[in-house]
């Protein structure tokens, strides 16, 4: 602890006898930050695994979030210690590395603190305990790949079932049948055969619509928008053989700037004015005509409206449907999808820059309206998922859940390792890294084993929330696997010790390695601050 050294009894030697130096500072800052990110570990436990309970988050402007995804959990919570922060940034980055896991990773760091704790009690050096912590991350790393198994693509059965392991820990997780199945075939088709690694998510676009159950959850073939038709003036709202136009540009007579206005006093003069502006639109919508456009989707403008009634009028007599407010950042997404390019000026618009669709049309659905593209000609490789629910919140958690079984395909696409879950990796883990420590020499020995210690709390945690005795469960779970079967987990449903690779329980092995990886270089990273300093 504290280097004490008394000072030197004999003949004083100027400034070198007050050797005395005071430690005690910086381990107080240093269990104040391990404390503070435990505290943040241990809101979060209780949510883990299948049987994990969720948490009501209710938001300063009155908003309720019920979820039981770590990354959204700690995301919503207002942490103010450094260190506590950290552990926030550290599920955000799992989520965007592995998008499953996210509750794991925070509960590994949280357990790896504690032992760490424990140590820097003892007088082990932080730096002493941050190497060794390196070294078995790395070995634990090989650990997971020895026990991991291979996948194919096209095996779906095997993606399925990692997909429905993800959904099986969260509110919706009933529908872990109709979403699975989904979120594979949807990360399947975006796969570009050119590029087979890389699944870009923003391809799959994900539509909210508030009504109907989960089950009435789809995958829809085309474009899915949930906004009506502009039908002010009487447009159409179903149109075959449609040649469909994104543009960037406002069908609306232009405006002055904002500081200057013109004032108007002849009669004369404001009829000019009206016909100019009929002139203008007109001039306008017979370009669009001519190149046999018949559907506009037009983006949201702030600078002035989109469109106006007059516009719309002459858009309805031309017999063209119009979809105004389109997102910004949907644009990409759309052209992508009907394979057309965006059109920023009325100069620029040609028919080669249009999208081709056998069918646009305006379903109803629940109360209120979507827009359907479907037929697209040379479609991108996009998809489109419509998710129905019941209410808001329930709405958000499938949406959110339905995320994470994406990102779970996306893992194992990138890659094609499967491995057990229900806590089974983690306790071979433990248990031969245990074995590794006894061989190594000095304190190395210690923090690996400490650091093997560490990783039975997912097992641990998992026990604890599904109602079980956790120490009986992990010590049978022990012997399990010392006897030799390593993919021996705690299966939750039964409440006893089953080969969970028999059971469907598997998860892709970059959920495993990531979350280790991450947790650990969190821990080093939290021990080796010992001061904190505010600057105003």
């Amino acid at each position: 602890m504290a280097a004490v050294a008394a000072p030197m009894a004999s003949k004083p030697r100027g400034s070198k006898a007050e050797s005395f130096v005071d430690n005690k500072r910086r381990e107080d800052i240093r269990f104040a930050n391990i404390n503070s990110a435990r505290a943040v570990s241990d809101a979060v436990r209780t949510s883990l695994g299948p049987k994990g309970m969720d948490k009501m988050i209710s938001t300063a402007n009155g908003e309720v979030i019920i979820t039981n995804d770590g990354a959204t959990i700690l995301n919503k919570m207002e942490v103010l210690q450094p260190a506590a922060k950290m552990l926030v940034e550290l599920s955000k980055s799992q989520d965007s590395a592995a998008g499953d896991g996210t509750t794991t990773v925070v509960v590994i760091a949280g357990a790896l603190l504690k032992e760490c704790q424990s140590l820097l009690t003892n007088g082990i050096h932080p730096t002493v305990i941050s190497d060794s912590l390196h070294k078995a991350c790395a070995k634990a790393i090989d650990i997971l790949t020895a026990m991991a198994v291979p996948v194919e693509l096209t095996d779906r059965d095997s993606l399925v079932k990692s997909a429905s392991t993800s959904l099986n820990s969260k509110v919706v997780s009933q529908y872990s049948t109709l979403l699975a199945p989904l979120a594979v075939d949807a990360v399947l088709s975006v796969i570009d055969p050119e590029k087979p690694e890389i699944v870009d998510l923003r391809d799959i676009k994900i539509v909210k619509k508030l009504g109907g159950t989960v089950d009435d959850t789809h995958p829809v073939k085309g474009l899915v928008f949930d906004k009506k038709v502009s039908r002010a003036a009487g447009g159409p709202t179903r149109v075959e053989n449609a040649k469909i136009a994104v543009i960037q540009f406002q069908i609306s007579p232009p405006k002055t700037d904002i500081e200057q206005s013109i004032v108007v006093s002849d009669y004369t003069q404001m009829d000019r004015i009206l016909k100019e502006e009929r002139n203008y639109i007109l001039g306008m919508i017979k370009k669009i005509k001519a190149t046999g456009c018949n559907v506009l989707l037009i983006q949201k403008s702030i600078l002035r409206d989109a469109v106006t009634d007059l516009s719309l009028h002459y858009l309805a007599k031309a017999k063209i449907m119009v979809i105004k407010d389109v997102e910004r950042d949907e644009i990409e997404f759309i052209t992508k999808t009907l394979n057309c390019l965006p059109i920023a000026n009325i100069e620029h618009f040609r028919a080669e820059k249009l999208g081709h669709a056998d069918l646009v049309e305006e379903a109803s659905l629940g109360d209120g309206k979507i827009l359907k593209i479907t037929g697209i000609k040379d479609m991108g490789r996009t998809t489109s998922v419509l998710v129905r629910g019941s209410n808001q919140l329930v709405l958000d958690e499938a949406e959110r859940s339905l995320h994470d079984a994406l990102c779970v395909v996306r893992c194992l696409v990138s890659k094609r390792f499967l491995i057990a879950g229900g806590g089974a990796p983690e306790i071979e883990l433990s248990r031969q890294l245990g074995t590794w420590a006894k061989v190594l020499h000095g304190m190395e020995g210690y923090c690996v084993k400490s650091f093997a210690e560490a990783l039975e709390v997912i097992p641990y945690t998992l026990a604890e929330n599904a109602g079980l005795n956790p120490i009986a469960i992990v010590t049978e779970l022990r012997n399990k696997h010392a006897q030799g079967e390593i993919h021996a987990g705690i299966n939750v449903r039964k409440g006893q010790i089953t080969n969970i690779l028999e059971e469907n329980v598997v998860q892709p092995l970059l959920v495993s390695t990531s979350a280790i990886t991450l947790a650990t270089e969190c821990v080093r990273m939290i021990l080796k601050i010992d001061d904190i300093v505010t600057v105003r």
